[in-house]
């Protein structure tokens, strides 16, 4: 017949099929999967029975061969196949369930498009595998949100753009040097407050009628706002400005989203300030010991280097996130943004931990970094929310353009960070190690590679940096680790930092 193979094609067939590997077999498996909330999918996975038996076989089969099992009443390698069965069920079950569970996950993964946010909510201990019948076991598992990408190249965006004045410099500069200044007692007669100055003063904060706390002789620095465990005083520096020992100033303070209890949150209390001494920084002279020892360079000509550098990463630091702004607002208008509660709260260590590494690499001190995470933990659930639709929309671009980050990639931001830090790559890694920090690290440089795609293709309109955009940038704010509400605080979630 012309269909049959000829003698020379069924001998190539049947050396084909004897050569051919032999791989996994794969499961015969449904899987039926239901949306249960916002990112939140329920799986619920069916094994036919068939390989689980031929599982189940095998490991009988291979204790049999064995002669090892002992059974009383019979000789080693005489025992029944259906006693063996018997003693031995309950470790061959486990041994089959395990197998079987682990086969079929990867199969799940390999072939259902689900992109998990964090491992299944599936604990094994608690599935059985059943002595007849098919093996269903079922979890519910957090995903990334559905949305569709639409086009991302050719994006029109606003940039912010400045040139820096002489005053504007003079102030980093002296910013740079104030650690390393004395505080002093601040002269002239009757002397006022400014901002940068530092305040001893007494205070009481009070809800109407009711004090929540009084704090004596707490010293702070005068900045255009305050941060202190639960709540931001907006209009501190502006209150206080212009007060004299002993004079009272009342400022009010909006406490955090995230107080245990629910009546106070976000509300505003008052904080009257006693102030009892006022001290200020004289700033230490400009000496080669002083630049070597501080900032790794030998004269003024260098530091003026480092002080323009500083402002510039500053202002790009700026121009990158107004620009995520915008490429969120154009990119994911039209997406549905419901994110679960329970995940944002999950997710606010990890986004804390890289707001904050963008911040030191935007050249940002300790000091200013502190202030600036406190206030992001004021309403850690808003800010972790707007962190994460730029996170999800990002991702996406990168998925679509098969961005991926190598350990080449990572080596070399380990090594900038050494050289901006002063510290050797080995150190850099071993913080980032031990901080956990190395997760966030790819992740921020996936997203700046993928928002660097998008930032090539885009037209740019450039505007002249806002009042409020300078203020973002220069504008210090003072931290207390005082609470205003003691006692009101919500404990950290699982994963979350309290800072």
């Amino acid at each position: 017949m012309a269909d049959e193979p000829t003698p020379d094609t069924a001998e190539a067939t049947d050396a084909t099929a004897v050569a051919a590997p032999e791989g996994p077999v794969k499961l015969v498996q449904t899987v039926e999967i239901k949306d249960v909330g916002p990112c939140k999918k329920h799986i619920k996975v069916t094994v036919e029975r068939a390989q689980i038996d031929e599982r189940f076989d095998e490991k009988f089969s291979e204790i049999t061969l064995s002669d090892q099992p002992t059974v009383r009443g019979f000789r080693p390698g005489k025992v029944p196949r259906k006693i063996i069965e018997k003693q031995y069920y309950p470790t061959v079950a486990q041994e089959v369930k395990t197998q079987v569970l682990m086969a079929s996950l990867e199969q799940l993964a390999d072939e259902q498009e689900i992109a998990p946010l964090a491992p299944p909510e599936l604990d094994p201990d608690a599935i059985e595998i059943p002595k007849e019948g098919p093996f269903v076991y079922e979890f519910d598992i957090e995903v990334r949100p559905e949305f569709d990408l639409p086009e991302y190249k050719g994006l029109k965006l606003r940039r912010p753009t400045h040139t820096y004045t002489a005053d504007e410099i003079a102030a980093e500069k002296k910013r740079l040097l104030e650690p390393y200044g004395q505080l002093v007692p601040k002269e002239g007669d009757n002397p006022t407050v400014a901002l940068d100055d530092t305040v001893t003063a007494d205070v009481e904060i009070k809800y109407g009628d009711k004090v929540l706390n009084s704090l004596k002789e707490v010293r702070f620095k005068v900045e255009p706002r305050l941060a202190l465990s639960d709540g931001v005083a907006e209009d501190f520096g502006e209150k206080l400005t212009g007060t004299k020992a002993g004079d009272v100033r009342t400022v009010d303070i909006v406490l955090s989203q995230e107080l245990a209890n629910a009546n106070m949150r976000g509300q505003k209390v008052q904080a009257t300030f006693t102030v009892h001494d006022i001290k200020t920084v004289r700033q230490p002279e400009l000496t080669q010991d002083l630049l070597e020892g501080a900032f790794g360079i030998s004269t003024p000509e260098g530091f003026d280097e480092l002080v323009n550098t500083l402002l510039n990463r500053r202002l790009e630091y700026t121009q990158r996130n107004e620009a995520r702004k915008q490429v969120l607002e154009k990119i994911a208008a039209s997406a549905n943004w419901d994110l679960p509660q329970d995940m944002l709260r999950r997710q606010a260590r990890k986004t804390l931990a890289r707001r904050m590494m963008e911040m030191k690499n935007a050249g940002m001190s300790d000091a200013q970094i502190a202030g600036r995470r406190r206030i992001l933990e004021q309403d850690v659930v808003a800010s972790t929310a707007a962190a994460l639709k730029e996170h999800f929309v990002l991702q996406k671009v990168a998925e679509v353009e098969k961005l991926e980050i190598e350990d080449d990639d990572l080596e070399a931001e380990i090594d900038r960070i050494a050289d901006q830090s002063g510290e050797s790559p080995r150190k850099v890694r071993a913080r980032f190690e031990k901080e956990d920090l190395m997760e966030a690290l790819a992740t921020d440089l996936l997203e700046r590679k993928a928002l660097d795609l998008i930032l090539a293709a885009a037209t740019f309109e450039d505007y002249e940096l806002t009042a409020e955009q300078r203020a973002e940038q220069t504008g210090e704010i003072a931290t207390v680790a005082a609470e205003a509400a003691p006692g009101e605080s919500a404990p950290a979630a699982e994963g979350e930092t309290t800072g």
